[in-house]
């Protein structure tokens, strides 16, 4: 089989190792890769729809795999289709279900999916006057995509009034804000529940924690995840059951009722909390770091789950009674201001982790910076602790100039 893999980052890092070593993979491109999937395929620097499907015609591609949720929500799968190439992943109104979080929100409501109370708005006096009078901390998100940077969890009509203002008028994140969605504030603990769609039913994987702040302790601006750590050690049998009733069925019956039959992934981001688990929102495609930490853990083959997805069979998906780690380094700065182009050093001194690169790549060589999540470093291990000394010792050897990362990933 010859695969295309979209995206750049460590996920499909994760990806392209998973599957590097199955006899049936004779080649693999990426698009536009990074500098791990330089060394397993081949890197091709493209971008729209049209010269992805070009070049898959060309090339003869058997499998798309998209990492990114851009792609999906303009339409890649649709245009594929027309030309008999095969996706894995959902067409553009399903893949809405992440590109507008005034649409999920409606399919929650519409099904009785278990979330937070909501109200959307297209007018801005009108969410304006909707927060005056209204408890506090409150959530505000922007309806389209917005780089995961579109939530802002407000603490006083002050604050509510700012971002509404900053999402609809002064357009921060473009036309993704001219649409909000404005809902209850749920505390508790997040979690993360990947699932493969064969067309008719679901097939979750294990639940991972993902590290969404950039400071230890959870502290400082939310980012697109400093580690992640598989299974979440607080997501309990329980909460697996109240998930699976109150959000996982309703969800397969809300695709069923909108014909929204699709091959592919879809991602649940939960909130649990002393009254259960809630769903915070859809993802239409593998999760980033979450792959990382589900890839090193999964004991069936890939290409196998894939294949049986496509061709609407059941799945047994098993995975390894370990606990997986990964780390995300970043540039200075992220996920503000970053600097890049800085020498990664330190490779060849990693010996007990995977190192999976994702804002990186290669320039004659050497291999240097030019994103804000750079590298990831995953390890396994008996116990979450046997995990992280891998990983931190490890992450010790590797060196770029303003380089940080988190301290506590699977530290409990």
């Amino acid at each position: 089989m010859r695969i295309l893999i979209i995206g750049e980052g460590g996920r499909e890092s994760a990806l392209a190792a998973k599957l590097q070593n199955d006899s049936r993979v004779t080649k693999m491109f990426f698009a536009n890769g990074n500098a791990s999937t330089d060394v397993i395929g081949k890197n091709v620097h493209l971008s729209e729809i049209k010269e992805l499907r070009d070049f898959a015609i060309k090339e003869k591609v058997d499998l798309t795999i998209v990492g990114p949720e851009a792609p999906l929500v303009a339409g890649l799968k649709d245009e594929f289709k027309k030309h008999d190439l095969k996706v894995f992943g959902p067409n553009q109104k399903v893949a809405s279900l992440e590109g507008s979080k005034a649409f999920s929100k409606k399919f929650m409501q519409t099904y009785d999916i278990k979330t937070a109370k909501a109200v959307v708005f297209d007018s801005y006096n009108d969410a304006k006057d909707y927060v005056q009078d209204h408890e506090y901390p409150l959530v505000i998100k922007a309806s389209g995509l917005a780089g995961g940077k579109g939530v802002v969890i407000c603490d006083n009509v002050e604050e509510a009034e700012a971002t509404i203002h900053d999402f609809m008028i002064r357009r921060i994140y473009g036309d993704a804000g001219i649409r909000l969605v404005i809902e209850e504030y749920l505390q508790g603990f997040e979690a993360s529940i990947i699932a493969f769609s064969n067309g008719e039913k679901l097939f979750p994987c294990i639940a991972a924690k993902d590290y969404k702040k950039a400071g230890n302790g959870d502290t400082g601006p939310n980012t697109g995840g400093m580690g992640c750590v598989a299974p979440s050690p607080e997501f309990t049998e329980e909460h697996y059951a109240d998930f699976e009733k109150n959000i996982l069925e309703p969800t397969i019956n809300g695709l069923k009722g909108e014909g929204f039959s699709f091959k592919g992934i879809i991602f649940f981001g939960l909130m649990v909390t002393k009254n259960g688990t809630y769903l915070l929102e859809y993802n239409m495609r593998f999760g980033d770091p979450e792959t990382q930490v589900l890839m090193a853990l999964m004991e069936n083959d890939l290409l196998d789950v894939i294949n049986d997805c496509m061709s609407g069979k059941d799945l047994n998906l098993t995975f390894k009674d370990e606990k997986a780690v990964c780390l995300v380094m970043c540039s200075g700065g992220y996920p503000r201001n970053i600097e890049t182009g800085f020498e990664i050093v330190g490779e060849d001194k990693v010996k007990y982790s995977k190192l999976l690169y994702a804002g990186a790549v290669r320039r004659g060589d050497k291999v240097v910076s030019n994103g804000g999540r750079v590298l990831n470093i995953v390890a396994t291990g008996a116990t979450f602790e046997d995990a992280r000394k891998k990983v931190y010792e490890d992450a010790g050897h590797v060196h770029f100039d303003y380089c940080f990362y988190r301290e506590d990933i699977g530290k409990f």
